[in-house]
């Protein structure tokens, strides 16, 4: 199986050089070259979770069978669970991982698959966050011998306790907190990835959605929600922000597991839903919300999202559905569930509501709820008025101090904090 660079399509390598270069010539990235649908998708779904995804990252990354079902054991070692909270309306809980939040399932792949196919030189994971990835790549990399994760974030615009989940584990983890938007982290990562010298230097590789190998862990999720509903083909709503979730759906449509509709549900930082909507791709400043994990106003992973949508033969607005949600309408989804009892942090919150208006007479729904509601403590206590109860994940390290570094958002101050850390 090989890997296409989609903004140079003759740089084309297989899985595990595309794993461990992160990004491909002028900033590229690797997708693989052809999607070949499943021969009998009824039978895949009658496989359990673990044997399901070994089988599917398989024949996606052109991996031997038995090595991509070591690699699928390894890191997902831990539980999904789906739960219907209406009349055809489901919930896929994907933050029952070590760091609450879904993207325990790529982290921890990529981080399998980089120590596989390691060739013992020392790397550098550089990964910037807008919340959640920062946690699960610090856990996913914590403690691996030659390996150093540099996460940066935009200070003061994620959660207390989802900094505190990641910003106090020390040792080969090292956070920088960048007085800047998460566009701007995400920009002075790249960067660091154009500079040759530096790259080379420091063994740079990406742990963000960026890498193709967390894209396609999260295709296994998929196959796992519509198993769980017996084959029925839902509508799929996912909380965007750098589009490697809804990507990673689309490759799901693409090996034909049966679904309705894909809807991507954003906040105020609404890219997508303006472009699909009037054609113009106009990303404005990024705005602070509620659903922090998704102030991004240009979502990195959206030309894998458009090469999708060309395979398909279809127009991007017939091929994707989105929807943008403000923060009093995300406040009334975490009220009104709560009220059905389900609590839900405010990313899920606002993918229920981007659901709920756009549910069709005799759809069945399932929105993924990407994060723990305790991450987000401080909204859900504003908004429902009591007390939540902490996780013993997050009860752990509550009290110690952030250990981060401060930088403002340019490269010349990444570049010195790189070479020093």
């Amino acid at each position: 199986m090989e890997f296409l660079n989609l903004s140079h399509p003759d740089d084309r390598v297989d899985f595990a050089t595309a794993v461990q270069r992160g990004l491909g010539r002028g900033r590229g990235l690797y997708f693989p070259e052809r999607i070949e649908p499943l021969a009998d998708v009824d039978a895949v779904l009658d496989m359990d979770f673990v044997s399901r995804s070994g089988h599917l990252l398989a024949g996606l990354a052109g991996l031997d069978p038995g090595l991509a079902q070591r690699l699928v054991t390894s890191a997902f070692d831990f539980p999904i669970e789906q739960v219907k909270v209406g009349e055809a309306v489901h919930a896929l809980e994907l933050f029952h991982g070590p760091s609450l939040a879904f993207k325990d399932f790529g982290a921890r792949f990529l981080a399998a698959c980089l120590a596989e196919f390691s060739d013992g030189a020392p790397t550098t994971i550089l990964t910037a966050t807008s919340g959640d990835t920062g946690a699960a790549v610090a856990h996913a990399f914590h403690g691996l011998p030659g390996v150093r994760a540099v996460i940066l974030y935009p200070r003061g615009r994620i959660s207390p306790l989802q900094e505190k989940l990641f910003c106090t584990l020390g040792g080969n983890v090292h956070t920088v907190s960048v007085d800047a938007d998460f566009d701007t982290c995400q920009a002075l990562v790249k960067e660091a990835f154009e500079e040759e010298s530096l790259r080379q230097e420091l063994g740079l590789n990406s742990a963000n959605s960026i890498n193709v190998a967390r894209l396609l862990a999260q295709v296994s999720y998929y196959f796992e929600s519509v198993a769980r509903l017996g084959g029925t083909a839902p509508v799929f709503c996912v909380p965007s922000g750098n589009f490697g979730n809804v990507t990673a759906c689309g490759v799901a449509r693409a090996l034909g597991l049966p679904m309705a509709r894909i809807l991507a549900a954003t906040n105020r930082n609404d890219t997508v839903p303006r472009y699909l909507e009037g054609g113009d791709w106009a990303p404005r400043a990024t705005v602070a919300t509620l659903s922090n994990a998704m102030d991004i106003s240009r979502p990195n992973n959206f030309p894998r999202v458009e090469e999708l949508a060309r395979r398909a033969g279809i127009p991007i607005g017939e091929y994707l559905d989105a929807v943008a949600v403000d923060d009093a309408d995300t406040r009334e989804a975490i009220r009104a569930l709560d009220a059905d009892g389900y609590l839900a942090d405010p990313h899920s919150a606002l993918a229920w509501r981007a659901l709920d208006q756009s549910l069709r007479p005799g759809e069945t729904g399932v929105f993924l709820c990407t994060a723990h509601p305790a991450k987000f403590a401080e909204v859900i206590e504003d908004t429902l008025g009591r007390t939540l109860p902490l996780p013993p994940a997050l009860a752990a390290v509550r009290d110690l101090p952030v250990l981060s570094a401060e930088i403002p958002g340019d490269f010349a101050a990444l570049r010195r904090e790189l070479r020093s850390a």
